[in-house]
């Protein structure tokens, strides 16, 4: 019976396994929420890193912290510049588009090279607490024509990374995940209801104030989803 006993307890040490580590890019918009309860329903083990690298305003940067803090998961914010600017985002001297209107081009919201950074940063972080995968929000359906939110440029950013870092070189590849990528903001909403993401606590407007403008292209395309979803969106009253 002890013999019995003993070989149950091992056993059972057998089953239990330590739950796979990733590192998600939380910018504290709509997508990369969706991202992160993607990512937490899979079963990883999520930190999350956020950037303050000058930008307009601190509100999305209020939400990633507390969508961490609401999950239990480490955040890690790092503050860094773009003292060229280049961006309306970046500089409060350039106007925001205000047309109302999707267009092809790229817009002036556009941070050069930003997620080529970003995801820079994420590599290094993600190889010193062995992370297998990096998750980012980002979409190439109903975004805002960004080149860095593009498949191609994520699938070539990942092969660079396994190129130059010690994890890659010894066989310990870093995977770029992007659950978003070919999903129009309609379905990112669904998906996100039925994760259970909070987005009372998600920003999307690229103005910091009290109440989404409605007129940027990021309050655009959110609320053109949250129509399309059929689902009242907690930041509109």
């Amino acid at each position: 019976m002890e013999a019995y006993a003993s070989q149950t307890k091992k056993n059972k040490r057998k089953v239990i396994r330590k739950r796979e580590k990733a590192l998600l890019l939380l910018s504290g918009g709509l997508d990369s929420a969706v991202a992160f309860y993607h990512t937490l329903s899979k079963g990883y083990e999520v930190s999350c890193v956020s950037f303050d690298y000058g930008q307009r305003h601190k509100k999305e940067l209020i939400c990633a912290r507390r969508l961490a803090g609401l999950n239990n998961s480490k955040w890690q914010l790092v503050k860094m510049s773009f003292p060229w600017k280049g961006s309306a985002l970046l500089d409060k001297g350039i106007r925001l588009s205000q047309s109302g209107k999707m267009t092809k081009s790229i817009p002036n919201t556009y941070v050069p090279s930003r997620n080529i950074i970003f995801l820079s940063y994420a590599a290094s972080y993600a190889e010193v607490i062995g992370a297998d995968k990096i998750f980012i929000g980002a979409n190439q359906i109903d975004y805002s024509g960004y080149p860095d939110c593009r498949g191609s440029f994520l699938s070539a950013f990942e092969t660079a990374i396994n190129k130059g870092t010690k994890r890659g070189v010894n066989g310990k590849k870093i995977k770029i995940a992007s659950p978003l990528l070919r999903k129009n903001k309609r379905d990112i909403i669904h998906m996100g209801h039925k994760l259970g993401v909070p987005f009372e606590h998600t920003w999307s407007c690229y103005k910091g104030g009290a109440v989404l403008c409605g007129k940027c292209d990021s309050c655009i395309i959110r609320e053109k989803g949250f129509n399309a979803a059929g689902i009242k969106d907690p930041l509109r009253k």
